[in-house]
Protein backbone atom coordinates (compact mmCIF):
# COMPACT_ATOMS: atom_id res chain seq x y z
CA UNK A 1 0.00 0.00 0.00
CA UNK A 2 1.75 3.04 -0.91
CA UNK A 3 1.84 5.94 1.12
CA UNK A 4 -1.52 8.54 1.25
CA UNK A 5 -1.03 12.46 1.67
CA UNK A 6 -4.66 12.93 1.65
CA UNK A 7 -5.75 10.65 4.27
CA UNK A 8 -9.36 9.18 4.25
CA UNK A 9 -9.30 10.46 8.27
CA UNK A 10 -10.18 13.90 7.07
CA UNK A 11 -13.58 15.40 6.36
CA UNK A 12 -14.12 18.61 4.70
CA UNK A 13 -16.67 19.40 7.86
CA UNK A 14 -14.77 19.77 10.70
CA UNK A 15 -16.66 20.47 13.81
CA UNK A 16 -15.64 23.63 15.80
CA UNK A 17 -12.49 22.56 17.84
CA UNK A 18 -8.69 22.28 17.57
CA UNK A 19 -7.27 21.01 14.75
CA UNK A 20 -6.66 16.88 14.27
CA UNK A 21 -3.04 17.02 14.28
CA UNK A 22 -2.85 13.50 13.72
CA UNK A 23 -4.20 14.44 10.02
CA UNK A 24 -0.78 15.61 9.29
CA UNK A 25 2.06 13.46 11.45
CA UNK A 26 -0.05 10.12 11.37
CA UNK A 27 1.08 8.23 8.10
CA UNK A 28 -1.25 5.07 7.82
CA UNK A 29 0.97 3.20 5.34
CA UNK A 30 -0.84 0.03 6.21
CA UNK A 31 -4.55 -0.67 7.56
CA UNK A 32 -6.77 -2.31 5.15
CA UNK A 33 -9.09 0.34 3.44
CA UNK A 34 -12.29 -0.34 5.04
CA UNK A 35 -10.47 0.78 8.41
CA UNK A 36 -9.89 4.41 7.10
CA UNK A 37 -13.26 4.36 5.64
CA UNK A 38 -14.95 3.27 9.43
CA UNK A 39 -12.70 5.52 10.87
CA UNK A 40 -13.71 8.56 8.05
CA UNK A 41 -17.57 7.08 9.03
CA UNK A 42 -16.97 7.48 12.90
CA UNK A 43 -15.40 10.41 12.93
CA UNK A 44 -18.41 12.09 11.13
CA UNK A 45 -21.03 10.46 12.71
CA UNK A 46 -19.22 11.49 16.69
CA UNK A 47 -18.27 14.70 15.50
CA UNK A 48 -22.52 15.16 14.87
CA UNK A 49 -23.84 13.52 17.60
CA UNK A 50 -21.24 13.18 20.14
CA UNK A 51 -19.33 16.54 20.09
CA UNK A 52 -22.39 18.57 20.83
CA UNK A 53 -23.48 17.32 23.86
CA UNK A 54 -19.89 15.95 25.29
CA UNK A 55 -19.79 18.64 28.09
CA UNK A 56 -23.52 17.94 29.60
CA UNK A 57 -22.25 14.00 29.31
CA UNK A 58 -18.86 14.92 31.35
CA UNK A 59 -20.42 16.96 33.99
CA UNK A 60 -23.33 15.63 34.51
CA UNK A 61 -24.59 12.93 37.50
CA UNK A 62 -24.69 9.87 37.17
CA UNK A 63 -27.96 9.17 39.47
CA UNK A 64 -29.95 12.46 37.93
CA UNK A 65 -28.67 12.70 34.42
CA UNK A 66 -28.45 9.09 33.59
CA UNK A 67 -27.74 7.17 30.27
CA UNK A 68 -26.99 9.37 27.49
CA UNK A 69 -29.90 7.36 25.33
CA UNK A 70 -30.00 10.44 22.91
CA UNK A 71 -26.55 9.53 21.56
CA UNK A 72 -27.00 5.80 21.89
CA UNK A 73 -29.78 5.88 19.50
CA UNK A 74 -28.19 8.82 17.23
CA UNK A 75 -24.88 5.90 17.01
CA UNK A 76 -27.31 3.01 16.19
CA UNK A 77 -29.55 4.76 13.80
CA UNK A 78 -26.04 5.53 11.99
CA UNK A 79 -25.13 1.70 12.29
CA UNK A 80 -21.88 2.64 14.20
CA UNK A 81 -23.34 -0.60 16.14
CA UNK A 82 -23.10 -2.55 13.24
CA UNK A 83 -19.29 -2.16 12.89
CA UNK A 84 -18.07 -5.23 15.12
CA UNK A 85 -20.45 -7.92 13.72
CA UNK A 86 -21.13 -10.48 10.63
CA UNK A 87 -23.91 -9.74 7.98
CA UNK A 88 -25.40 -12.83 9.32
CA UNK A 89 -26.84 -10.81 12.65
CA UNK A 90 -27.58 -7.18 10.83
CA UNK A 91 -23.74 -6.16 11.34
CA UNK A 92 -21.66 -4.85 8.36
CA UNK A 93 -19.74 -7.84 8.18
CA UNK A 94 -15.26 -6.36 7.80
CA UNK A 95 -12.83 -8.85 6.82
CA UNK A 96 -11.07 -7.00 9.80
CA UNK A 97 -13.98 -6.51 12.39
CA UNK A 98 -11.53 -5.85 15.61
CA UNK A 99 -9.49 -3.21 13.80
CA UNK A 100 -12.66 -1.60 12.50
CA UNK A 101 -14.22 -1.26 16.51
CA UNK A 102 -11.03 -0.37 17.95
CA UNK A 103 -11.03 2.76 15.22
CA UNK A 104 -14.44 3.64 16.05
CA UNK A 105 -13.65 3.59 19.89
CA UNK A 106 -10.71 6.19 19.15
CA UNK A 107 -12.97 8.08 16.93
CA UNK A 108 -15.90 8.30 19.94
CA UNK A 109 -13.00 8.41 22.51
CA UNK A 110 -11.92 11.84 21.27
CA UNK A 111 -15.19 13.66 22.38
CA UNK A 112 -16.09 11.49 25.07
CA UNK A 113 -14.70 8.11 26.39
CA UNK A 114 -18.13 7.91 28.55
CA UNK A 115 -19.69 7.24 24.84
CA UNK A 116 -16.98 5.14 24.12
CA UNK A 117 -16.95 3.35 27.04
CA UNK A 118 -20.64 2.36 26.33
CA UNK A 119 -19.83 1.20 23.04
CA UNK A 120 -17.25 -0.94 24.04
CA UNK A 121 -19.19 -3.21 27.05
CA UNK A 122 -22.14 -2.89 24.31
CA UNK A 123 -20.45 -4.70 21.59
CA UNK A 124 -16.61 -5.80 22.06
CA UNK A 125 -18.14 -6.81 25.59
CA UNK A 126 -21.47 -8.05 26.04
CA UNK A 127 -21.81 -8.44 21.80
CA UNK A 128 -18.59 -10.56 20.86
CA UNK A 129 -19.72 -12.57 24.15
CA UNK A 130 -23.29 -13.40 22.58
CA UNK A 131 -21.39 -14.21 19.30
CA UNK A 132 -19.94 -17.07 20.37
CA UNK A 133 -23.47 -18.44 21.05
CA UNK A 134 -26.09 -20.20 19.57
CA UNK A 135 -27.82 -19.40 16.46
CA UNK A 136 -30.73 -18.77 18.79
CA UNK A 137 -29.17 -16.92 21.24
CA UNK A 138 -27.26 -14.57 18.82
CA UNK A 139 -31.03 -14.05 16.85
CA UNK A 140 -32.62 -13.79 19.65
CA UNK A 141 -29.75 -11.11 21.92
CA UNK A 142 -27.63 -10.70 19.27
CA UNK A 143 -29.26 -8.60 16.79
CA UNK A 144 -31.09 -6.60 18.56
CA UNK A 145 -27.51 -5.41 19.91
CA UNK A 146 -26.36 -5.39 17.00
CA UNK A 147 -29.23 -2.81 15.70
CA UNK A 148 -29.20 -0.87 18.70
CA UNK A 149 -33.13 -2.09 20.08
CA UNK A 150 -31.53 -3.06 23.24
CA UNK A 151 -28.29 -2.06 25.52
CA UNK A 152 -26.53 -5.12 26.07
CA UNK A 153 -24.20 -5.58 29.54
CA UNK A 154 -21.36 -7.35 30.46
CA UNK A 155 -20.92 -8.87 34.31
CA UNK A 156 -17.76 -10.25 35.55
CA UNK A 157 -17.00 -8.12 38.56
CA UNK A 158 -17.81 -8.51 41.82
CA UNK A 159 -16.98 -6.90 45.48
CA UNK A 160 -14.48 -9.23 45.74
CA UNK A 161 -13.55 -10.27 42.07
CA UNK A 162 -12.56 -7.97 39.48
CA UNK A 163 -8.75 -8.73 37.98
CA UNK A 164 -8.94 -12.01 39.46
CA UNK A 165 -11.95 -14.01 38.50
CA UNK A 166 -10.09 -17.59 39.11
CA UNK A 167 -13.44 -19.76 40.17
CA UNK A 168 -12.18 -19.32 43.92
CA UNK A 169 -12.66 -15.74 43.66
CA UNK A 170 -16.33 -15.27 41.76
CA UNK A 171 -19.00 -15.84 44.88
CA UNK A 172 -22.03 -15.71 42.00
CA UNK A 173 -23.02 -18.96 42.16
CA UNK A 174 -25.66 -20.80 39.69
CA UNK A 175 -27.06 -24.26 41.05
CA UNK A 176 -29.21 -26.66 38.85
CA UNK A 177 -32.87 -27.47 40.13
CA UNK A 178 -33.96 -29.76 37.42
CA UNK A 179 -33.67 -28.61 34.15
CA UNK A 180 -33.12 -25.28 35.55
CA UNK A 181 -30.15 -22.65 37.03
CA UNK A 182 -30.61 -20.80 39.63
CA UNK A 183 -28.47 -18.01 40.31
CA UNK A 184 -27.71 -16.16 43.08
CA UNK A 185 -25.24 -13.22 43.67
CA UNK A 186 -23.84 -9.90 43.38
CA UNK A 187 -22.18 -7.94 40.72
CA UNK A 188 -20.23 -4.38 41.01
CA UNK A 189 -19.47 -1.60 37.98
CA UNK A 190 -21.59 -3.05 35.32
CA UNK A 191 -22.17 -0.82 33.03
CA UNK A 192 -25.14 0.43 31.19
CA UNK A 193 -26.91 -2.21 33.92
CA UNK A 194 -29.54 0.34 34.69
CA UNK A 195 -30.65 0.14 30.94
CA UNK A 196 -29.60 -3.25 29.86
CA UNK A 197 -32.05 -5.61 27.96
CA UNK A 198 -29.91 -8.10 28.81
CA UNK A 199 -26.76 -8.97 30.64
CA UNK A 200 -24.31 -11.31 29.90
CA UNK A 201 -23.17 -12.81 33.69
CA UNK A 202 -20.08 -15.03 34.54
CA UNK A 203 -21.32 -17.17 37.56
CA UNK A 204 -19.35 -20.24 39.60
CA UNK A 205 -21.17 -23.85 38.86
CA UNK A 206 -19.08 -26.76 40.61
CA UNK A 207 -15.71 -25.66 40.55
CA UNK A 208 -15.76 -24.15 36.90
CA UNK A 209 -17.74 -20.91 35.82
CA UNK A 210 -20.52 -20.78 33.18
CA UNK A 211 -21.66 -17.46 31.59
CA UNK A 212 -25.35 -16.92 31.57
CA UNK A 213 -27.63 -14.62 29.10
CA UNK A 214 -29.80 -13.18 31.47
CA UNK A 215 -32.74 -10.99 30.42
CA UNK A 216 -33.21 -8.04 32.72
CA UNK A 217 -36.62 -8.37 33.33
CA UNK A 218 -35.76 -12.07 34.83
CA UNK A 219 -38.09 -12.45 37.88
CA UNK A 220 -35.29 -11.88 41.02
CA UNK A 221 -32.56 -9.41 39.05
CA UNK A 222 -32.68 -6.04 40.05
CA UNK A 223 -30.00 -2.99 39.68
CA UNK A 224 -28.61 -0.88 42.43
CA UNK A 225 -28.24 2.93 42.91
CA UNK A 226 -26.22 3.77 40.29
CA UNK A 227 -22.31 4.68 41.22
CA UNK A 228 -20.71 8.44 41.52
CA UNK A 229 -17.78 8.54 39.69
CA UNK A 230 -14.56 10.77 39.15
CA UNK A 231 -15.22 10.81 35.48
CA UNK A 232 -16.89 8.60 32.73
CA UNK A 233 -20.05 9.61 34.05
CA UNK A 234 -22.30 9.31 30.79
CA UNK A 235 -21.32 5.46 31.90
CA UNK A 236 -23.57 4.26 34.17
CA UNK A 237 -22.14 1.89 36.36
CA UNK A 238 -24.71 0.06 39.32
CA UNK A 239 -24.72 -3.29 41.35
CA UNK A 240 -26.45 -6.26 39.40
CA UNK A 241 -28.13 -8.44 42.61
CA UNK A 242 -29.57 -11.97 40.92
CA UNK A 243 -31.29 -13.37 44.14
CA UNK A 244 -32.82 -16.56 43.01
CA UNK A 245 -33.05 -15.77 39.27
CA UNK A 246 -34.16 -18.83 37.60
CA UNK A 247 -33.25 -19.74 34.11
CA UNK A 248 -33.63 -22.89 31.71
CA UNK A 249 -30.94 -24.46 29.84
CA UNK A 250 -31.38 -22.15 26.83
CA UNK A 251 -29.37 -19.27 28.75
CA UNK A 252 -25.99 -21.17 28.98
CA UNK A 253 -23.77 -19.22 26.97
CA UNK A 254 -21.49 -22.09 24.74
CA UNK A 255 -21.19 -24.80 27.29
CA UNK A 256 -20.58 -25.83 30.93
CA UNK A 257 -17.82 -24.64 32.47
CA UNK A 258 -16.75 -22.89 29.63
CA UNK A 259 -17.13 -19.65 30.92
CA UNK A 260 -14.06 -18.41 31.63
CA UNK A 261 -12.64 -18.89 27.89
CA UNK A 262 -15.37 -16.57 26.89
CA UNK A 263 -14.53 -14.05 29.64
CA UNK A 264 -10.80 -13.93 29.44
CA UNK A 265 -10.91 -13.60 25.44
CA UNK A 266 -13.91 -11.06 25.48
CA UNK A 267 -11.86 -8.75 28.02
CA UNK A 268 -8.95 -9.01 25.90
CA UNK A 269 -10.75 -7.84 22.87
CA UNK A 270 -11.92 -5.60 25.63
CA UNK A 271 -8.37 -4.54 26.26
CA UNK A 272 -7.64 -3.52 23.00
CA UNK A 273 -10.62 -0.66 22.82
CA UNK A 274 -9.42 0.13 26.41
CA UNK A 275 -6.16 0.95 24.45
CA UNK A 276 -7.78 2.96 21.80
CA UNK A 277 -9.89 5.01 24.20
CA UNK A 278 -6.66 5.86 25.45
CA UNK A 279 -5.04 6.83 21.76
CA UNK A 280 -8.56 8.54 20.94
CA UNK A 281 -8.00 11.09 24.75
CA UNK A 282 -4.65 11.27 23.90
CA UNK A 283 -4.86 12.65 20.68
CA UNK A 284 -8.20 15.29 22.04
CA UNK A 285 -5.91 16.68 24.83
CA UNK A 286 -2.73 16.89 22.20
CA UNK A 287 -4.83 18.88 19.82
CA UNK A 288 -5.63 20.90 22.59
CA UNK A 289 -2.17 21.42 23.32
CA UNK A 290 -0.63 22.19 20.38
CA UNK A 291 -3.34 24.92 19.57
CA UNK A 292 -2.84 26.60 22.81
CA UNK A 293 0.79 26.43 22.21
CA UNK A 294 0.84 28.20 19.12
CA UNK A 295 -1.48 30.70 19.82
CA UNK A 296 -0.79 31.47 23.84
CA UNK A 297 1.48 34.93 23.82
CA UNK A 298 3.94 34.66 27.34
CA UNK A 299 7.20 36.75 27.67
CA UNK A 300 6.82 38.08 24.09
CA UNK A 301 6.55 35.71 21.88
CA UNK A 302 3.80 31.96 21.72
CA UNK A 303 4.27 29.53 24.63
CA UNK A 304 5.26 26.63 22.10
CA UNK A 305 8.59 28.90 21.42
CA UNK A 306 9.71 27.72 24.46
CA UNK A 307 12.45 24.71 23.97
CA UNK A 308 10.75 22.81 27.06
CA UNK A 309 7.37 22.35 25.21
CA UNK A 310 8.80 22.11 22.29
CA UNK A 311 10.86 18.34 23.24
CA UNK A 312 7.69 17.42 25.36
CA UNK A 313 5.54 17.43 22.39
CA UNK A 314 7.64 15.84 19.98
CA UNK A 315 7.50 13.18 22.49
CA UNK A 316 4.34 12.59 23.12
CA UNK A 317 4.01 12.53 19.42
CA UNK A 318 6.16 9.73 18.85
CA UNK A 319 4.25 7.93 21.59
CA UNK A 320 0.93 8.47 20.01
CA UNK A 321 2.50 6.85 17.01
CA UNK A 322 3.59 4.39 18.87
CA UNK A 323 0.55 3.47 20.78
CA UNK A 324 -1.90 3.86 17.70
CA UNK A 325 0.26 1.51 15.55
CA UNK A 326 0.39 -1.00 18.67
CA UNK A 327 -3.90 -1.15 19.02
CA UNK A 328 -4.12 -1.71 15.25
CA UNK A 329 -1.72 -4.23 15.82
CA UNK A 330 -2.98 -6.47 18.55
CA UNK A 331 -6.30 -5.86 16.67
CA UNK A 332 -5.42 -7.17 13.59
CA UNK A 333 -3.84 -10.47 15.31
CA UNK A 334 -7.18 -10.47 16.63
CA UNK A 335 -8.61 -10.78 13.23
CA UNK A 336 -6.22 -13.25 11.95
CA UNK A 337 -7.99 -15.69 13.74
CA UNK A 338 -5.77 -15.49 17.21
CA UNK A 339 -8.05 -15.25 20.18
CA UNK A 340 -5.45 -13.98 23.05
CA UNK A 341 -3.44 -11.63 20.59
CA UNK A 342 -0.44 -11.35 22.96
CA UNK A 343 2.02 -9.47 23.94
CA UNK A 344 0.31 -6.80 21.90
CA UNK A 345 -3.32 -6.40 23.36
CA UNK A 346 -1.47 -5.94 26.47
CA UNK A 347 0.79 -3.64 25.70
CA UNK A 348 -1.68 -1.49 23.35
CA UNK A 349 -3.74 -1.05 26.80
CA UNK A 350 -1.15 -0.09 28.64
CA UNK A 351 0.90 2.33 26.79
CA UNK A 352 -2.91 3.78 25.48
CA UNK A 353 -3.68 4.49 29.05
CA UNK A 354 -0.58 5.31 30.52
CA UNK A 355 -0.24 7.97 27.54
CA UNK A 356 -4.19 9.31 28.01
CA UNK A 357 -3.15 10.16 31.54
CA UNK A 358 0.19 11.63 30.90
CA UNK A 359 -0.71 13.94 27.82
CA UNK A 360 -4.27 15.04 29.83
CA UNK A 361 -1.80 16.16 32.91
CA UNK A 362 0.70 17.48 30.40
CA UNK A 363 -2.69 19.90 28.94
CA UNK A 364 -3.93 20.96 32.42
CA UNK A 365 -0.60 22.06 32.71
CA UNK A 366 0.06 23.95 29.85
CA UNK A 367 -3.65 25.74 29.72
CA UNK A 368 -2.65 27.12 33.66
CA UNK A 369 -5.41 27.98 35.72
CA UNK A 370 -8.04 27.44 32.78
CA UNK A 371 -6.55 23.55 32.37
CA UNK A 372 -7.80 23.41 36.00
CA UNK A 373 -11.58 24.60 35.20
CA UNK A 374 -14.65 22.89 34.15
CA UNK A 375 -16.52 26.36 33.18
CA UNK A 376 -15.17 29.93 33.69
CA UNK A 377 -16.78 32.51 35.38
CA UNK A 378 -15.92 35.32 33.34
CA UNK A 379 -17.59 34.15 30.09
CA UNK A 380 -18.76 30.72 31.08
CA UNK A 381 -16.05 28.99 28.11
CA UNK A 382 -15.88 25.50 29.30
CA UNK A 383 -12.70 24.27 29.91
CA UNK A 384 -11.20 23.14 27.33
CA UNK A 385 -9.28 19.46 29.21
CA UNK A 386 -10.26 18.81 32.82
CA UNK A 387 -12.67 16.28 31.77
CA UNK A 388 -9.90 14.03 29.74
CA UNK A 389 -7.86 14.56 32.31
CA UNK A 390 -11.49 13.20 35.01
CA UNK A 391 -12.33 10.59 32.30
CA UNK A 392 -8.32 9.10 31.44
CA UNK A 393 -7.66 7.39 34.79
CA UNK A 394 -10.48 4.79 35.00
CA UNK A 395 -8.95 3.58 31.58
CA UNK A 396 -5.58 2.62 33.53
CA UNK A 397 -7.71 0.56 35.71
CA UNK A 398 -10.56 -0.95 34.22
CA UNK A 399 -10.63 -4.46 31.78
CA UNK A 400 -7.85 -5.42 33.37
CA UNK A 401 -5.29 -3.53 35.76
CA UNK A 402 -2.19 -1.87 34.03
CA UNK A 403 -0.17 -3.88 36.41
CA UNK A 404 -1.97 -7.33 35.22
CA UNK A 405 -0.78 -6.34 31.96
CA UNK A 406 2.57 -5.84 32.70
CA UNK A 407 2.26 -9.26 34.50
CA UNK A 408 0.95 -11.11 30.82
CA UNK A 409 3.75 -9.01 29.47
CA UNK A 410 6.22 -10.46 31.75
CA UNK A 411 4.76 -13.71 31.36
CA UNK A 412 5.47 -13.57 27.51
CA UNK A 413 9.43 -12.19 28.25
CA UNK A 414 9.92 -15.11 31.61
CA UNK A 415 7.84 -18.01 31.04
CA UNK A 416 4.76 -18.93 33.09
CA UNK A 417 6.87 -21.22 34.94
CA UNK A 418 8.56 -18.18 36.18
CA UNK A 419 6.21 -15.44 36.67
CA UNK A 420 3.47 -17.81 37.59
Amino acid sequence: MTAVDDQSTRTSERPAGPERVADRLYHDLWAPEEIRAVRARVRKAASETVAPVAARIANGDERTDGFPRDVFDALAERGVFRIPFGTDVGGDGFVHPAAATAVAVEELAYYSNSVAAIFDVHCILAGNALNQGSPEQRERWLQPIVAGEIVGAFATSEPGASSDLSPAAVQTVAVRDGEEWVLNGRKRWITNSVVAGVIVVLARTGERLTTFVVPSTAPGLSIGTPDRKLGNRGQITADVVLDDVRLGPEAVLGVEGGGLKIALQTLTYGRIGIAAAGVGMAQAAFDHMVEHLRTREAFGGPLGGRQHWQFLMADRATELEVARDLYLKAALRLDSGIPFPEPEAAMAKLIGTRLSADIARDAVQVFGGFGFTTQRGADDAPGPVEAIYRDCKIGEIYEGANEIQKWVIARQILGRDITG
